[in-house]
């Protein structure tokens, strides 16, 4: 059987690089084209010298490259984008111009030749939305404009839009998976990330920083399930022209998660409550960010389609951020 190759846009990320790795051992082609800006050459260390792997240093949007790259492959997998709380807040213009027209040039391309592709998107498109658990159709709930955070949940909604409009008026066949909390090796504590930055601060004896009451709670999966869960969609027909929520209802406040990375990591660190009027003033988020009380997916439509489920519970995905932090600290020092 011929091998398939994908494109996977922002394959040098987080859950790109997973996501290569697993096309590669499964016998497929990956080509990835990423512009580094928040990704790491090195999150595709174990499989660099893989032959069926081709990896391009570049932009979304660039539009010659993406449609080059584009007409080579047989599916398209658009991953790249700008992501997290803060960077979206530090970087409002860079964000929203990567995030639409970056979207915009893939899906574009994609249709040109045909192609498949699965979009990824965010639980930040439901906005404060906190009717519990989230299904697909749920409404959306936005903050102001003046908050430069809920620029990212309308970004994302318009990339939908935007591959929905292409499904329905010009046959394109597109996929769009909203990952929620996903966490793992090889994600990076850079703009608001909350678990990798707790288990830095833990495995460093620094004070475990929780804002708010820390009584917020969130839903964290693992990357291995999520990338099965994408790989599933990829694989089924009937996935075209849907959108499916991929993530845990297990739930946990801040606080007790925190309390748990210390455990795990047998820390003397203390955790330290900042309020968020202290957040604002020390200019770790925007003034006028807000948090939210809860987020949790329904992703019974995913089920049952796939069969999917999380395989993972948060202790396993603490123990493998926890090793996986050790290791990149110790192959640092080593340099």
């Amino acid at each position: 059987m011929t091998a398939t190759t994908y494109l996977i846009t922002g394959g040098c990320g987080f859950i790109g690089s997973h996501l290569t790795d697993a096309l590669l051992a499964r016998g497929d082609a990956v080509t990835v084209l990423d512009d580094l800006s928040t990704g790491r050459a090195a999150n595709l260390r174990q499989s660099a010298a893989h032959p069926r792997l081709h990896v391009v240093q570049g932009s979304v949007l660039d539009g010659l490259l993406v449609d080059e790259l584009t007409h080579q492959c047989d599916v398209v997998v658009h991953l790249a984008a700008a992501v997290g709380t803060r960077l979206i807040a530090d970087h409002p213009l860079r964000s929203l111009t990567t995030n639409i027209r970056g979207a915009e040039t893939v899906i574009a391309a994609a249709h040109r030749y045909r192609r498949k592709i699965l979009l990824a998107s965010s639980s930040e498109i439901y906005g404060k939305n906190t009717a519990v658990p989230l299904g697909e159709d749920a409404e959306r709930i936005l903050g102001s404009t003046a908050v430069a955070r809920w620029s990212y949940g309308t970004a994302t909604a318009v990339d939908e839009l935007m591959a929905a409009a292409y499904h329905r008026e010009r046959g394109l066949p597109a996929v769009i998976a909203r990952l929620f909390n996903t966490v793992g090796p090889r994600q990076s504590p850079a703009y608001g990330v909350v678990v990798p930055r707790l288990v830095r601060q833990a495995l460093a004896a620094r004070p475990l920083t929780v804002y708010g009451d820390g009584t917020q709670t969130r839903c964290f999966v693992h990357v291995l399930d999520v990338v099965d869960a994408l790989i599933r969609l990829l694989d089924e027909p009937l996935a075209v022209g849907q959108t499916f929520n991929v993530g845990s209802a297990e739930e946990v406040s801040i606080l007790e998660l925190a309390k748990t990375v210390i455990e795990l990591t047998r820390s003397s660190s203390p955790v330290e409550m900042v309020p968020y009027h202290e957040v604002h003033e020390k200019e770790v988020y925007e003034r006028g960010f807000e948090d939210l009380p809860r987020r949790v997916p329904d992703t019974s439509r995913l089920r049952a389609l796939t069969g999917w489920r999380p395989t993972r519970n948060l202790d396993d995905i603490l123990l493998d951020t926890i090793t996986d932090t050790i290791r990149e600290t110790a192959r640092g020092k080593s340099r």
